[in-house]
């Protein structure tokens, strides 16, 4: 008889948690570990990949004791993860060559300067639905063959392998340097701009463009299919049956199994992913085209996605660098102080600013200071700003794909926080709609491996697991939802061009 419940490893840009799941959906258990954010230059950002696979094995032992329950008590294993950071490691050992350069380390932006100077940032968008950008792990992985010793001989024999921390993980829980699983899913795959969407495999003229040798890249795997055997402890005799992209994750989280469908993910950064079908449709507005997701021998489905850089983070910024406010929660008190923004915007390019504009030469800023300006009107502007960049995705949106927005189901940790999401549902002018469980990443993960062991027999049944849990209608009138979204706009344009 197969077991009643499901587990899930987030592997995220701050933390790593295990999620054990019941057959209706619901969370059981739960764990959750942070890990550091190492930061050796400006705009560099990197991860230890081992200290992440030490804590992904403490997280679940921790949810598994927690519930009363072992390794036999779980159908399956699925993973959601952080996209594009980028790893290599040794074959032999199962030693990372170097840390982990995460998806929002920029580093690379000379080498995107390069690039894009000989065709433009879109050479590559109609193979790979992607802009050139530090964003993805084509340059980042050319980054680590160019620097490291060796690297380019040693990954062309095979020696070195590389991957996305799905493959990172799955490699390592499915016996690593013994029998590991070199894999990646499609979904992982497709945010590398070293796979071609509409056949889903390596693209030998993108390789050869970018100069990656192709015996160091893992094998793609559909996103909801018995994998192999988790090896390690505590999850031991366990099937490795999902892997998904945690921003597609959360689609599949949110039951978006229809075209038109779509969600946003407010976290560290905020991802918002329109279901587009079985189309790759190529965005002529600034968004990402990716694959959502491949459940077993499916045809892939694709989605349009606007790719938000810094939305929680600028909340973790106030706190962290600012000393403004002590828990990120007390910045919605904060905010709620005053009626409105005292005409202050934050704009925060960090990093740059991505989806709809893809500016890596735009930095941080916040316009409209006066005497009367104080820490509750900055609180406010860096909540506002998250949902402005959200309303410049819908935005495009509607020009890439012809879809009115019905409403928007919204998830991640920001979601929580009410001003935020009533503002965003009057800046859309569309109702948001926040479910009774958070953690669709998670949840997603979790789906992908109960539909690849048959625990769930299709999406219909995880349809009737989606549970709403709040409502947000518009409240803001036309003039003033336009006047907020103009001066947005003129405080964007006055951040570009800085480096």
């Amino acid at each position: 008889m197969l077991a009643s419940y499901i587990g899930a490893i987030d592997q995220g840009t701050s933390s790593t948690r295990f999620i054990v799941f019941d057959r209706q959906g619901g969370v059981v258990s739960s764990a959750q570990k942070e890990h550091r954010q190492i930061c050796p230059q400006p705009g560099w950002v990197e991860h230890d990949a081992e200290e992440i696979l030490r804590n992904t094995l403490e997280v679940a032992a921790m949810a598994l004791a927690r519930a009363g329950l072992n390794a036999r008590d779980l159908a399956a294993v699925g993973i959601a993860n952080q996209r594009e950071t980028t790893l290599l490691w040794e074959r032999d050992s199962g030693r990372p060559l170097h840390a982990a350069l995460v998806w929002m380390d920029t580093r690379t932006e000379p080498m995107v300067e390069q690039w894009a100077a000989e065709s433009g940032r879109d050479r590559f968008r109609e193979q790979t639905g992607l802009p050139l950008s530090t964003y993805f792990s084509a340059l980042k992985l050319r980054w680590l063959i160019d620097q490291l010793p060796n690297a380019r001989q040693r990954a062309e024999q095979g020696d070195i392998l590389f991957g996305t921390m799905d493959s990172w993980l799955a490699w390592n829980l499915t016996g690593g340097t013994a029998v590991g699983l070199h894999v990646s899913d499609v979904s992982n795959a497709s945010r590398t701009q070293l796979m071609n969407i509409h056949n889903c495999e390596w693209d030998a003229d993108l390789l050869r463009v970018f100069g990656i040798p192709a015996a160091c890249l893992p094998r793609i795997v559909s996103s909801s299919a018995v994998l192999g055997e988790i090896t390690l402890e505590p999850l031991a005799g366990v099937p490795l049956a999902g892997l998904l992209g945690d921003q597609q994750a959360a689609l599949v989280g949110q039951a978006c199994f229809e075209a038109g469908e779509a969600k946003n993910t407010y976290g560290t950064g905020a991802f918002f992913l329109l279901n587009t079908g079985t189309e790759a449709v190529v965005s002529r507005a600034g968004l990402l085209t990716t694959v959502a997701y491949r459940f077993g021998e499916e045809a892939p489905r694709y989605a349009l996605e606007g790719a938000i850089a810094i939305t929680g983070a600028a909340v973790q910024w106030l706190r962290d660098n600012l000393g403004l406010i002590r828990r990120a929660a007390d910045i919605e008190t904060l905010a709620a102080e005053v009626e409105d923004n005292g005409d202050v915007y934050f704009v925060p390019a960090f990093s740059g600013l991505y989806a709809p504009y893809w500016r890596d030469d735009a930095r941080g800023l916040i316009a409209g200071l006066t005497r009367f300006s104080n820490r509750s009107h900055l609180a406010r502007a860096v909540l506002e700003a998250v949902a402005y960049q959200v309303r410049d995705v819908a935005e495009a949106m509607r020009v890439d794909s012809g879809l009115d927005l019905r409403h928007l189901k919204a998830d991640g940790g920001m979601a929580a926080n009410g001003l935020l999401m009533q503002f965003q549902a009057d800046m859309l002018d569309r109702p948001v709609i926040r479910p009774r469980l958070l953690e669709t990443t998670a949840l997603g993960a979790a789906y992908a491996a109960g539909l690849g062991v048959g625990l769930w027999a299709d999406t219909q049944m995880l349809r009737d697991h989606w549970i709403a849990e709040h409502v947000w209608e518009p409240a803001l009138g036309a003039e003033r939802r336009e006047r907020y979204y103009a001066r947005w706009k003129q405080a964007v344009n006055r951040a570009f061009g800085w480096i």
